[in-house]
């Protein structure tokens, strides 16, 4: 039997955020300044016949903490609620909140925890170089996945070093 030769070294890097970025908005805010102004340099690319621009988002995730508290502020309930668009977690975290009939049933006050909401997106870039890598960002690090070439992640770097969210 022949051995699995390895052909390529795919890295990760992961940079851990001083603080978790303020709000969904800022969140979303960074995620689309990656697409939209492509600062990495990627490049448009065909693959299986189909057409992909430099810079795609191909996940994403927002998720809500609400807690029922009772009259002196205790929690008597938790719910998380994941939506898998900005504009649903816009519209649904306050029907959640605004919901008579669960925060009834936990028997307190429903209150939207924002601060321990979390968000996720992923971006797919195609390097000038030919490579495809990701950048995930989450809202306490952001993680580039799947290169190869360390001028890629020296890119992602210098450009996340100009974004002050991102220290």
């Amino acid at each position: 039997m022949t051995d699995f030769v390895q052909t390529s070294e795919t890295k990760r890097a992961v940079r851990t955020l001083s603080n978790p970025i303020a709000d969904e908005t800022t969140f979303n805010t960074i995620v689309q300044s990656v697409i939209t102004q492509n600062p990495f340099g990627c490049v448009a690319y065909m693959t299986a016949g189909e057409n992909h621009p430099a810079v795609e988002k191909t996940k994403e995730a927002y998720t809500a903490r609400i807690v029922y508290q009772d009259t002196d502020a205790l929690i008597v309930g938790t719910g998380t609620h994941r939506f898998d668009s900005l504009a649903g977690f816009s519209a649904g975290a306050p029907a959640i909140v605004s919901a008579a009939a669960i925060t009834s049933a936990h028997g307190g006050t429903a209150v939207h925890d924002a601060d321990n909401d979390t968000y996720s997106a992923t971006v797919k870039c195609h390097d000038a170089n030919g490579e495809i890598y990701s950048v995930v960002f989450s809202r306490d690090q952001v993680t580039l996945s799947s290169y190869e070439d360390e001028a890629i992640r020296t890119k992602v770097e210098t450009w996340a070093d100009t974004v002050p969210e991102l220290a």
